[in-house]
């Protein structure tokens, strides 16, 4: 089956169902309001204020397919299954059906729809956690014992699979089997949402030869092995716990449904082949670069990794630069830039190399799969060839100053590969090349030091891209939701009284504090900063609604609703009001984070702190507390 097959029946067959789930638009890529993940990385991050019991216009039963990146899979990229952009098949119930009808459906779906072979199916479900009370799930294992029961499968359910094997096993329990944005229960901060979840694999077969040529682990195999003899196709997330202060968790007011399948793996198992990269939305691609290079696909390990990186890598970075990201050093510009300079140098691994900047000649076959990429197609081939360019010219200087180290010192050490790789994106395999075309060896203690250099990169890279992005909320607690009403009645107070020049430029938020920055060109003074505050809390003591509508962009600035220029917004937004929204409002804004039912939910709120943060920037702080 075809990508586009595939995704249309997963949407008509919700849509079909009983009180049929309404499709919602994707998300953008780059969320102006969440700041969990620097790219959507998930189909219900744009719904969690949903999740947890807030009421969706377009009712409780959602269904759509969502582009979405993952820059933590980067370095998995390479092998015949991990991808870093990808589209995600949703389905969601805010508070209506659960375990019940979505086991059954999702499977119906697969073996129907898709026609998936149900004696190739396997499924895993949560292990419990004793220290935080919650239970193993054996509701679900009871319904897909029925559901396997039906197929004429008698399906036997197992613990402990990955230290004692199969064991005959069709349903398999684990701990990792939970899902948030966070991680485990454990990893959850307060007000963060979760609950458990149930995977579906499909099984290749224990005979299949994959591509990396993986040995199939006979004994001790299992579905979260790394053999590649199963691939997973779908996770029903069933989100029903919050995480409270004290670390414990309670049940959620309504108990909900988060279905998530990647796109690519579905149609790799409908074709029966484990290897994602010969699906249609990339075969193009792999056929092109066969032909420059001259290299066939299949043939080896190492260019087949360099293939897929290639594939992968800009059919992400095409999608990122059509939404208006441009390569940087810093957030989604920094990952923009490392996905081409990779792809670059896997290409040059090829025999490719990037002359006059002709790497956008491999990535127009994205435009015929997303027609956001056909419609920007000219800014998206200058971007990646001028990008390309410069890391050709980083290549060389790199080159250079290697060469002149080799030369005065005779070797070089693991900290001077860090550094070339910082300074001038020097990548550590072209290094290793070099070093092993000239005869000299990179130790072992060499490799541990760049690792722990770039480690250290890393860890302070996290750090610092930690809260700076716009909307920046710590968590979805009670706290953090009440500060970031008050940024609303910050942004609003401000322009009142500074001017309407006065834009946000970037948020954090946190249960103890809101920092909000905005453009103005300078502090303010005693009687403003007391004008602001006075008008924030008037608005707080006269108990006004908050409340929202969704419409489009458009509709919203007719309205009267500010927004952040410049970013990229979906079909439709949220609209958040701090009084009438027909009538005598105090704020009106485009947002998509959690606010309260009423001003007087708020608290006293007081300005604690300004500073200048750049010629035309301004950071205020502020915090709640007892008049």
């Amino acid at each position: 089956m075809t990508a586009d097959e595939v995704r249309k029946k997963y949407i008509e067959f919700f849509k079909a169902k009983p009180r049929g789930h309404k499709e919602i638009s994707p998300a953008p890529l780059v969320l102006s309001e969440d700041p969990t993940t620097l790219f959507t990385s998930s189909g219900m991050q744009p719904l969690v204020s949903y999740l947890m019991g807030e009421e969706h216009p377009e009712g409780k039963r959602l269904v759509n397919s969502q582009p979405t990146f993952r820059a933590v899979d980067i370095e998995e990229v390479g092998d015949n299954r991990h991808t870093t952009f990808f589209e995600m098949l949703g389905n969601w119930s805010l508070g209506e059906y659960f375990k019940e009808e979505q086991l059954p459906w999702f499977w119906e779906f697969l073996t129907k729809e898709v026609g998936l072979d149900p004696k190739r199916l396997y499924v895993t479900v949560y292990r419990g956690d004793k220290k935080l009370g919650i239970p193993k799930d054996a509701q679900s294992v009871e319904i897909w014992k029925e559901i396997f029961k039906k197929e004429g499968i008698d399906a036997k359910d197992v613990d402990f699979a990955e230290e004692k094997g199969m064991r005959g096993g069709r349903i398999i329990y684990y701990s990792g089997n939970w899902w948030s944005r966070s991680g485990l229960p454990e990893q959850m901060p307060a007000g963060e949402i979760g609950g458990p979840d149930s995977e579906v694999f499909f099984d290749f077969g224990a005979d299949l030869k994959i591509h990396e040529r993986s040995p199939y682990k006979k004994d001790l195999c299992h579905p979260e092995c790394e053999c590649g003899r199963y691939l997973e196709i779908g996770n029903s997330v069933f989100i029903q716990y919050k995480k409270e202060e004290d670390g414990s968790v309670s049940e959620l007011s309504q108990k909900n449904v988060d279905f998530g399948g990647g796109l690519e793996r579905i149609v790799a198992a409908s074709n029966g082949d484990p290897d994602i990269f010969k699906i249609d939305l990339f075969a193009p691609m792999i056929a092109q670069i066969e032909e420059f290079s001259g290299v066939k696909y299949g043939v080896s390990e190492e260019s087949d990794r360099s293939m897929r990186i290639v594939a992968d890598h800009l059919r992400a970075a095409c999608f990122m630069i059509a939404e208006g990201v441009r390569p940087g050093n810093k957030l989604q510009g920094y990952i923009l830039r490392r996905l081409i300079r990779r792809s670059v140098f896997k290409l040059k691994d090829l025999g490719f190399e990037i002359a006059g900047g002709a790497i956008s000649t491999f990535a127009k076959s994205y435009c015929d799969n997303f027609e956001i990429v056909a419609e920007n197609w000219s800014v998206v081939k200058d971007t990646l060839n001028v990008e390309a360019v410069k890391f050709g010219k980083a290549l060389s200087k790199g080159m250079k100053k290697l060469e002149k180290v080799l030369e005065r010192e005779g070797d070089i050490g693991g900290k001077f590969a860090f550094d070339l790789y910082q300074t001038d994106g020097f990548p550590l395999e072209l290094t290793l090349e070099i070093l092993e075309e000239k005869g000299k060896k990179f130790s072992e203690r060499d490799k541990k030091q760049f690792e722990g250099e770039f480690g250290r990169h890393k860890e302070k890279s996290r750090t610092a891209s930690s809260g700076v992005f716009r909307g920046g909320l710590a968590d979805h607690s009670e706290e953090v939701t009440r500060l970031h009403t008050v940024t609303h009645l910050l942004h609003a107070s401000l322009r009142k009284v500074l001017g309407g020049h006065v834009q946000q430029k970037g948020s954090n938020i946190t249960k103890d504090r809101l920092r909000f920055d905005f453009s103005h060109t300078e502090k303010l003074g005693d009687k403003e900063i007391k004008k602001v505050e006075n008008l924030i809390n008037e608005q707080i003591k006269d108990d006004l609604p908050v409340t929202f509508e969704m419409m489009t962009y458009e509709e919203a600035i007719e309205s009267g609703a500010i927004a952040f220029f410049g970013e990229r917004y979906g079909e439709k937004v949220k609209v958040y009001t701090i009084g009438d929204p027909g009538g005598k409002f105090f704020s009106k804004e485009v947002c998509g984070g959690p606010h309260v039912k009423r001003t007087s939910e708020i608290g006293h709120a007081k300005i604690i702190k300004q500073e200048k943060i750049g010629s035309d920037l301004v950071r205020i702080y502020a915090v709640l507390e007892k008049e």
